[in-house]
């Protein structure tokens, strides 16, 4: 496709009734083994209640309401020549099974399946750098930084802007359910404006974002980096393009100016809109099914052995989408802690440090960087990874392929428990024998970019020159005084 060409999708527009249950739209599918990946460990797989249905689901790619998904399977198509996402096409999908589809865990496919889901994603990434995607949005997600009461009469005003029938759209708009009540945005204030506010003012919760993300169609932030790392939480699988006003401090991802906001969102839904997709990391703890912590037993052994089929040496407890970094670290243990680090089904090394640090290209400029890690453009497929404060002068920051799957595990004879965390949250314990498994995630973050932002112009981290300019201006890098030119004496 040429520059500046634009590719229209259409979405259908969703109420807020589901008839899915929570443990459906979890559920996950069960992966055939193959001669690929001979050694995938069983523990890390969870098999699916009726296999016949998830083996039939996973062969026939059925559409999405992942704008991501659709995306790819219109490529994937027009690559064995069937017709693609047109112009001006209006697609309906089928939400039945997006639910099926997408409860697919990165850890369950193949190593081929990875390989091939990374590529598809980069070559995706890239073709949409040069093209404009012009979304039909009806369902607005306008979330705000916490803990500024300053930025909630700017999210009224967003909302009003959004609400008033000068729009050619009747959108509907969601906000936080803590603002309903609250004096300073006054929605009561709104509807009695414009009673037809009433029922298209509503409101999100954390729940609401989990079992139904699909409902939106586009996701706004006023605030900084952190708001933006939680939209990314708040969409653990299905996240919605998200356009962020930079109302934050450093502001490497957040993009345009609140003061241009009528501008731009005009521009974004009437003219389409730039995707930069950022690499997500789906994490997994798998919990030792020993009953005591056997320090006989040996975690190396465990993760590079094969599995007896009835007997699995681990569970998995619980999964998180991050866009910055895993971290397994001391915790409140005033002793180093001691992790074992495994790429695919190889042993790599024990870890002695105050912790590890696992990051996205997006997340080298967070963690990662304090601990002494690379920074690394977020068009990079890769994973990073760094140690914190390692007792060694030999350790030095490693850079993966994101078409691996690394496990971080506590040994089973360590002194003390590790602790996890996921973008900065959710701080979960390790105790010896435990581990977590991290591997790219099927759901990329679709990050607004301005027009110019793939070209280096935008604010924030796009382009190759946009970038640079980032890391300047918010770190300061490689900031120095000229040096000064020779002067000849004068004869």
């Amino acid at each position: 496709m040429e520059h500046g060409e634009t590719f229209e999708k259409g979405i259908e527009d969703v109420d807020g009734g589901s008839s899915t249950s929570e443990s459906e739209y979890q559920h996950a599918l069960e992966v055939v083994w193959d001669d690929d990946n001979a050694k995938r460990r069983k523990s890390s797989l969870v098999s699916s209640e009726n296999p016949k249905r998830a083996q039939e689901a996973t062969k026939k790619g059925g559409s999405t309401s992942c704008f991501v998904h659709q995306l790819l399977e219109s490529q994937r198509k027009s690559r064995k020549g069937q017709p693609s996402l047109s112009h001006n096409e209006d697609r309906n999908l089928d939400k039945a099974s997006d639910l099926t589809s997408q409860a697919i865990h990165s850890r369950l496919l193949t190593k081929r399946q990875l390989s091939e889901m990374a590529i598809g994603v980069r070559e995706l990434s890239k073709k949409l750098g040069s093209i404009r995607l012009k979304l039909k949005v009806k369902t607005i997600f306008l979330l705000t930084k916490a803990h500024d009461s300053d930025l909630i009469g700017l999210t009224r005003n967003i909302a009003e802007w959004l609400l008033s029938k000068e729009r050619d759209t009747q959108y509907t708009v969601y906000v936080e359910d803590t603002l309903k009540d609250n004096s300073k945005f006054d929605a009561q204030g709104l509807i009695s404006q414009d009673p037809s506010h009433e029922g298209r003012l509503k409101y999100w919760n954390n729940e609401l974002c989990r079992k139904q993300p699909h409902l939106f169609d586009f996701a706004i932030t006023l605030g900084g980096d952190g708001t933006l790392l939680y939209a990314s939480w708040l969409f653990q699988r299905i996240v919605p393009p998200v356009l962020s006003f930079a109302l934050g401090s450093l502001g490497f991802l957040t993009k345009f100016d609140y003061a241009d906001h009528q501008e731009t969102l005009s521009a974004a839904f009437k003219d389409g809109i730039t995707v930069s997709l950022r690499l997500r990391f789906e994490a997994t703890i798998m919990r030792t099914q020993t009953a005591e912590q056997d320090k006989k037993h040996d975690l190396v052994e465990e993760l590079i052995g094969d599995e007896a089929e009835n007997n699995l040496t681990h569970r998995p407890d619980g999964s998180y989408t991050i866009l910055n970094d895993i971290v397994v670290d001391r915790g409140p243990n005033p002793t180093m802690s001691s992790t074992e680090l495994f790429m695919d089904e190889k042993f790599m090394t024990s870890i002695l440090a105050d912790g590890i640090c696992v990051a996205t290209p997006t997340g080298s400029t967070a963690y990662n960087l304090a601990a002494g890690g690379s920074l690394c453009h977020p068009d990079n497929p890769v994973i990073l990874v760094t140690a914190i404060c390692a007792h060694t002068l030999s350790f030095r920051p490693v850079i993966l392929p994101d078409t691996c799957v690394l496990r971080v595990g506590v040994p089973y004879d360590a002194r003390a428990s590790s602790w996890a965390s996921f973008d900065g949250r959710e701080r979960v314990e390790l105790r010896p024998g435990d581990y977590v498994t991290i591997s790219a995630s099927r759901y990329p973050f679709a990050n607004v970019m301005p027009r110019e932002g793939r070209g280096g112009k935008g604010k924030g981290e796009g382009g190759g020159e946009d970038w640079v300019a980032s890391i300047s201006r918010t770190l300061n890098w490689n900031s120095r005084q000229r040096q000064k030119a020779f002067k000849e004496w004068e004869k």
